[in-house]
């Protein structure tokens, strides 16, 4: 039998991933291609050279090309990204800029982040507002029942709605553009968790019709850990303040926004993940004859390959419709009541077992509705033989 390293695809060779471990977890943290990491560690040496030179003479211009390159990339306006450690960061900045009065409610659903709903949660205790969960159907059968309930629960008292752009625990690609379009030029102020948006599908932020986006760069862009972005609509930006803040608009000229000119520098950091995005993204275009929509198209074709051969060996129907699927998939399992509170190191036993067995993938939950879900994601380096061998494994564990 082939080890888990000749499972992969050719392309794993771009990455220095375990060959020990078959590793169809993506989704959680990302990988990052080795010629990325030789590039940051480059920069590392130079930081580590001469500080003051880096951190003082060197980083505005390096930072503010990076935050054009990913405007561009993202297909944002001039002046509406700013960059920050991670999606969960972006959503505290986006709900701390935006009013929220007693007897008003935050509109949500049951497939958030847990950090995005406790975030969500605190934000209605300190305003004296209330959470309405709607349940987003998981089995679903179309665009239409995805987004039926949403809709139907956004009224009059609703006066901010926050969504998961791509749904961690089923990785449902929640139709955006459409959604936010049949709710009207009068609804309420949006923010979308897309934590798993850039690099996994095609982004038109300008166009998109969300008040805030935020998404991560080391999940799918393949970027160091710690960087994302944070969109705000150009006419919201006046009330966004960096949680943290430094720089204001009469302590340097620069050619950025108010609102990026805040965000630039919060204190001491390490700005190297964040200057290797550009690098990211070159080292993923340049392995696909297509670049980016190559990239999108050969993993979504990966991992409905995988979901199908998960299905067939598992006696499962496939869960939603091809056109919700973006890189990442979700097949249910018999439910069984996680321990609450749990863990920080505690993983669902089945799981656990196929980690045993030299296998990474996550058993996920959904709360709303009350859903186990076994969830595969697909990037360049994986081939298909892997995801027979999790389906075999699976049998064993589970029969």
């Amino acid at each position: 039998m082939s080890g888990p390293a000749e499972l992969r695809d050719p392309l794993a060779s771009h990455w220095e991933l375990d060959p020990e471990v078959t590793f169809l977890n993506h989704g959680s943290f990302g990988a990052c291609p080795t010629a990325v990491r030789h590039r940051r560690r480059e920069l590392l040496d130079q930081l580590e050279a001469q500080p003051v030179d880096f951190m003082i003479r060197r980083l505005p211009t390096m930072y503010f090309g990076v935050v054009r390159r990913l405007e561009d990339f993202l297909g944002a306006e001039r002046g509406s990204i700013v960059l920050l450690p991670n999606a969960t960061s972006g959503v505290a900045t986006a709900l701390a800029a935006v009013d929220v009065r007693p007897g008003e409610s935050i509109l949500t659903t049951g497939q958030e982040y847990f950090a995005t709903r406790n975030a969500v949660c605190r934000k209605a205790a300190e305003s004296g507002a209330e959470v309405v969960e709607v349940a987003a159907p998981f089995p679903v059968g179309s665009e239409e029942e995805l987004m039926a309930p949403i809709l139907e629960a956004v009224g009059r008292r609703t006066a901010l709605v926050v969504l998961d752009h791509i749904f961690s625990p089923s990785g449902v690609v929640l139709p955006l553009q459409r959604l936010l379009s049949e709710m009207g030029p009068d609804r309420p102020v949006v923010i979308v968790d897309g934590a798993h948006g850039p690099g996994q599908v095609e982004l038109k932020l300008a166009g998109l019709g969300a008040d805030f986006y935020t998404g991560n760069c080391h999940k799918w862009l393949c970027s160091p850990k710690s960087c994302a972005v944070l969109y705000t609509r150009p006419d919201r930006q006046e009330r966004v303040r960096p949680l943290a803040q430094s720089y204001t608009p009469d302590d340097m000229e620069a050619d950025l926004s108010r609102y990026q000119l805040e965000h630039f520098w919060n204190g001491t950091y390490d700005p190297t993940p964040r200057l290797t995005v550009p690098d990211a993204i070159d080292c993923m275009a340049a392995m696909v004859k297509a670049g980016w929509p190559g990239i999108m198209s050969s993993n979504r074709r990966k991992v409905l390959q995988g979901r199908e051969t998960l299905c067939s060996r598992l006696g499962i129907e496939p869960p939603c419709p091809e056109g919700l699927v973006g890189s990442m998939a979700a097949v249910p399992l018999p439910w069984s009541d996680p321990p609450h509170p749990r863990r920080p190191d505690w993983v669902d036993p089945l799981q656990a077992g196929l980690r045993r067995r030299g296998i990474e993938v996550p058993v996920t939950w959904s709360r709303a509705p009350k859903r186990r879900l076994l969830r595969i994601s697909a990037q360049l380096y994986n081939g298909p033989d892997e995801y027979a061998l999790l389906a075999d494994q699976c049998l064993t564990l589970t029969s």
